[in-house]
């Protein structure tokens, strides 16, 4: 089955840190641009980060700027989503989309491939 794996969630005290992995199942990143999203309870769902698969360039929305970091690594066949000082706020599910032509930017376009999402909380 063709699909997309994030891991790496959970319950993180505020200032903590975690490292979200997109892992694919069937196909192979490197031919994707690769975009993570999340949402909060009550909240609509939100971009957070992009890497175009091209030039490996990078977007950050202006609340994560500065504590995420969004990486590639092809040889594993992974996106990491790296987040550092940890908010209440950032509290949500997170989840990661792939396509061959769009980067994964906006919320609301079907991408050729969304992940099940992965629940981070950030709490004391």
């Amino acid at each position: 089955q063709v699909q997309l794996v994030e891991s790496g969630g959970g319950l993180v005290q505020p200032g903590g840190s975690l490292r979200l992995s997109c892992v694919p199942s069937g196909f192979t990143l490197d031919d994707y641009h690769i975009g993570w999203f999340r949402q909060a309870p009550g909240k609509e769902r939100e971009g957070v980060s992009w890497i175009r698969k091209s030039d490996g360039s990078t977007y950050y929305a202006d609340s994560v700027k500065g504590r995420f970091t969004i990486a590639r690594d092809n040889a594993k066949n992974t996106v990491y989503l790296q987040m550092n000082s940890l908010k209440p706020e950032d509290t949500a599910v997170y989840y990661c989309a792939a396509d061959r032509v769009l980067v994964p930017a906006v919320v609301g376009i079907s991408y050729d491939y969304y992940g099940q999402g992965t629940q981070v909380t950030v709490s004391s």
